[in-house]
């Protein structure tokens, strides 16, 4: 052992033994506990004293003397006066490869029945920011399995995207289908704010068998604290960071950006920040860049971390603070539409809303050329949809409108997809490139 290591061993002994001041609570108010006479940092974890036992609350803010805590459980027979004491040992997220086929909590703790998750490694929520001018540029396109993305919104390893979609339109479906059919080493799956009954249907249903093998799922239900919901979008990039340190190309799909949004919301509003934009404190939108960033290309050597944030819209509202924030910050986004999810049309994909930034630096030119065409024609259609469903088109009247109309059921042969089909990047560029040439002035 180095001298290095032994000073640092030391070092963590004599923090340990150091006496920790203890007080006591003051105030409970909502989800939020008021503490005096206890010292202890933002972000570390105290034990309050309850009827049953001791829970584990996290230091959220401070006034003078006054702690802020708030519970990561229900703090069920909590005493006035109740003793509140720092916690010296905190061990941290397991990290390693024992976490593939796990599905685990946002404080690390295994969720799926099979025993403690034993890791060589553990980490704590602070985040490394990495130099920017570090990171390799974005120039290898990602295989989804999906056509639609594959084909007309490429997406490229170590890219952030935002799915955006209303309630009930499909979302986790396409989730699951990119998780199965994705060429990535990786995948870590957040599923945040939930209905509990949906986090076993997607891992069951939806994420399969063979999909959770190499998957890593942090589940952080609808009836969690709202501290642990934060955390388990926190903890999923956290684990996503280490994979793309040991040179893996990992998949992130977090599921959702806005109830990490409505978590902070919660806390921020609990201790006393005011509310900015439509009841949002202005901490949510700092937090937001901060989560996204985590995510990208890494360094020489390291791999990358491609991540898709899905974003609800509220009565399908682009225009939501939220929704609205997150196009500024990510590198493209993929609309759902209710309308086409009606009409039986899966993927509901939206590819006119729809666009990706770093697509024309790793496709070729070929590639980004057949996509226009096919994304002019499909507009062409829906702009004139109405006209050709009443009959009042007349056939000849302009040669553009009559191309959509002969190439429409090809198109949307090529944008459909089975839930269980997964459709390789190659097949997808080449059946784009034959639907181009249909698409040329005078082929029938």
């Amino acid at each position: 052992m180095t001298l290095a290591n032994r000073i640092k061993q030391h070092q963590a002994r004599i923090h340990d033994a150091r006496p920790q001041v203890s007080g006591h609570l003051t105030r409970v108010v909502g989800l939020t506990f008021e503490a005096v006479g206890v010292r202890a940092s933002i972000g570390s974890l105290c034990g309050v004293e309850t009827a049953q036992g001791e829970v584990t609350a996290e230091v959220v803010g401070f006034d003078d003397d006054i702690i802020y805590l708030m519970p990561h459980d229900d703090a069920y027979g909590v005493l006035p006066g109740a003793r509140v004491r720092p916690l010296s040992h905190q061990a941290g997220i397991p990290l390693g490869m024992e976490l593939l086929g796990r599905v685990i909590d946002g404080a690390g703790h295994p969720l799926d029945g099979k025993g403690p998750v034993v890791t060589a490694h553990h980490g704590h929520s602070e985040r490394v920011k990495m130099n920017p001018l570090i990171r390799r540029p974005i120039r290898q396109p990602l295989d989804v399995g999906v056509t639609a993305i594959n084909g007309l919104i490429t997406v490229g390893q170590g890219q952030r995207m935002g799915l955006f979609a209303g309630s009930g339109v499909g979302k986790s479906v396409l989730l699951g289908m990119m998780t199965r059919g994705t060429t990535a080493d990786v995948i870590v799956v957040g599923l945040i704010g939930e209905r509990g009954r949906e986090v076993k249907e997607f891992i069951e249903d939806i994420l399969g068998e063979e999909g959770i093998k190499r998957s890593v799922v942090v589940a952080a239900p609808a009836d969690q604290s709202p501290l642990m919901r934060l955390r388990g979008c926190e903890t999923a990039a956290q684990i996503a960071e280490y994979f793309r340190d040991q040179g893996m190309n990992v998949l992130l799909l977090l599921d959702s950006l806005t109830r990490y949004a409505m978590a902070q919301r919660e806390i921020a509003l609990a201790i006393g920040e005011p509310p900015a934009t439509k009841g949002y404190p202005p901490s949510v939108f700092a937090k937001l860049p901060a989560l996204v960033e985590r995510a990208g290309n890494g360094g020489e050597g390291q791999g990358s971390i491609t991540a898709f944030y899905t974003v609800l819209t509220e009565g399908d509202d682009l225009q939501d603070p939220i929704a609205d924030s997150a196009r500024a910050i990510l590198d493209g986004h993929i609309v759902l539409s209710r309308e086409l999810a009606e009409s039986g049309h899966y993927p509901a994909i939206d590819v006119e809303s729809s666009v990706s930034r770093v697509m024309p630096q790793v496709v070729s030119t070929e590639h980004m050329q057949h996509a226009m065409v096919i994304k002019q024609l499909y507009s062409t259609y829906q702009r004139s949809r109405d006209l050709i469903s009443i009959g009042a088109y007349t056939q000849g009247s302009d040669p553009r409108i009559d191309k959509s109309i002969q190439m429409q059921p090809l198109m949307e042969r090529y944008l459909q997809q089975g839930m269980r089909d997964i459709s390789p990047f190659d097949d997808c560029v080449t059946v784009l490139a034959q639907l181009a040439q249909q698409a040329q002035p005078g082929r029938a």
